[in-house]
C-alpha cells in the first residue's frame, strides 16, 4: 500500500525503449487491419499513420495494409479479438478492458491506482507483457505485438464533486469490470454503458458521473454535459492491445515476423508512450481553461482529491479489488500477478 501511495504523490522518469530496425529484404505481404475507436488520439495519431504510411515506406511498399477500425465497421470493441481468432482479419487492436468477459485474468493488466504517471504505466505493461502474450494466445488465437496506453482514465460529472464521499450514490459509467467494482466499493453504483452513449445519459441525467481518459473525453466532448473532473486514476489507462491472428502470424516469413516486431516497436508502440507523458496535462488543460493545442478550451472545474481520499482509494484496491479479481480469474494468475506486476511496484495479492 505504501509504495502505491507513493506513485500517487509523486512521479518518475519515462526510461525510453530502444529497438534496431531491420533492414533485410521482404517478401511481399498484405495484412488487413483493425484500428481502435477512429475519434481518438491513439488511432488519429499513432495507429492510422503507423499502419498507412509507416509500414508501407519502412518495407519499401513490400507490405500494403488496409486499414479501418471497429467503430467504422459498426462493432464493439469487445468483439474485436473474437472476429481476429476467427480470421476476419489479420490485426485488430482494442482496449483489454473490453475484451475482459471472455478472459477474466486481463483485468490484471489495468489495475486502478497501480500506475499514476506515464512512466510507471509502462513499467506495468512491460511486467505484465508475458502474461497478456498467453491470455492472448490461449483465449484469442492471437499473437500480441504491442500494448499502447490511453490517458490515465478519470472522472467526469455533472454535478459538483470534491472528494470521495461525494461519489457515494451517484450513477457512475465505468471504464471496465474492474473499474465499476472499484466505484462500487467506494459507494458508487457502477453502470455499464458504451462509450458513445455516454454524453446523451450525462446530459439527461441518466447517470451522473462517467470514467475516460481526459483527452478521449475531450475529443468526445463529454465537457459539454460535465462539470466536474477528479483528477485521479480511478480507472486506471485501459490500456489498447494490438495482436495478430495466431495462424496468420505463423504463416508470415521469418523477415516480415521480425521486421513487424521491431517497427511496432519502435515506430508505434515507444512513441505512443513518450506522447502519453505530457498527454494528461494538454488534456487537463484543454478541459479546464488552459491553453489547448487541440481546439477550444473548455471550462470545467478540476478537482483533485485529498491525500486521505487517496489513501482511503488504495486501501480499497488492495482490500477489496485485487483479492476479487483473483477470484474471478482462478488458476495461478494471481500468483502470476505477484510475481510480475506486483513484484514491479510491491504489491502483493493475498492467496
Amino acid at each position: 500500500m505504501k509504495t502505491i501511495l507513493r506513485t500517487l504523490l509523486a512521479g518518475a522518469a519515462i526510461v525510453p525503449l530502444a529497438f534496431a530496425a531491420s533492414a533485410q529484404e521482404l517478401p511481399e505481404t498484405t495484412l488487413n487491419v483493425v484500428g481502435s475507436w477512429s475519434n481518438l488520439p491513439l488511432y488519429q495519431k499513432f495507429e492510422r499513420s503507423f499502419w498507412e504510411e509507416t509500414i508501407p515506406a519502412a518495407s519499401n511498399g513490400k507490405i500494403t495494409v488496409n486499414m479501418t477500425t471497429f467503430d467504422q465497421m459498426g462493432v464493439t470493441g469487445g468483439d474485436v479479438f473474437r472476429m481476429l481468432g476467427d480470421g476476419v482479419f489479420d490485426i485488430g487492436m482494442t482496449v483489454a478492458d473490453y475484451t475482459v468477459g471472455d478472459a477474466p485474468e486481463l483485468e490484471g493488466l489495468d489495475v486502478p491506482l497501480i500506475a499514476t504517471d506515464a512512466a510507471s504505466a509502462q513499467r506495468m505493461t512491460e511486467a505484465a507483457k508475458p502474461m497478456v502474450r498467453d491470455i492472448m494466445r490461449d483465449r484469442f488465437n492471437a499473437h500480441a505485438l504491442a500494448i499502447a496506453p490511453y490517458p490515465p482514465q478519470i472522472v467526469f460529472c455533472n454535478a459538483e464533486v470534491s472528494s470521495l464521499a461525494d461519489l457515494e450514490g451517484k450513477k457512475i459509467r465505468g471504464s471496465g469490470r474492474m473499474t465499476s467494482l472499484f466505484l462500487e466499493a467506494l459507494g458508487a453504483e457502477g453502470v455499464t454503458m458504451a462509450f458513445s452513449e455516454v454524453p446523451g445519459a450525462l446530459e439527461r441525467g441518466v447517470i451522473d458521473c462517467a470514467v475516460t481518459g481526459a483527452g478521449s473525453g475531450y475529443a468526445s466532448g463529454w465537457f459539454e454535459s460535465s462539470t466536474h473532473l477528479v483528477n485521479l486514476p480511478l480507472g486506471g489507462w485501459d490500456p489498447v492491445i494490438t495482436a495478430v491472428n495466431l495462424d496468420v502470424w505463423e504463416g508470415l516469413d521469418p523477415a516480415v515476423q521480425t521486421f513487424l516486431t521491431e517497427q511496432v516497436a519502435t515506430e508505434f508502440e515507444a512513441k505512443a508512450w513518450a506522447d502519453a507523458g505530457g498527454a494528461l496535462e494538454r488534456d487537463i488543460a484543454c478541459l479546464t481553461g488552459g491553453e489547448c493545442a487541440a481546439g477550444a478550451a473548455a471550462s470545467m472545474t478540476l478537482v483533485e482529491l485529498s491525500d486521505e481520499d487517496k489513501a482511503r482509494a488504495v486501501t480499497v484496491l488492495e482490500e477489496t479489488i485485487l483479492p476479487d479479481w483473483a477470484k474471478r480469474a482462478g488458476g495461478d494468475w494471481a500468483k502470476r500477478w505477484n510475481e510480475s506486476i506486483g513484484s514491479a511496484f510491491d504489491v502483493t495479492i493475498a492467496q
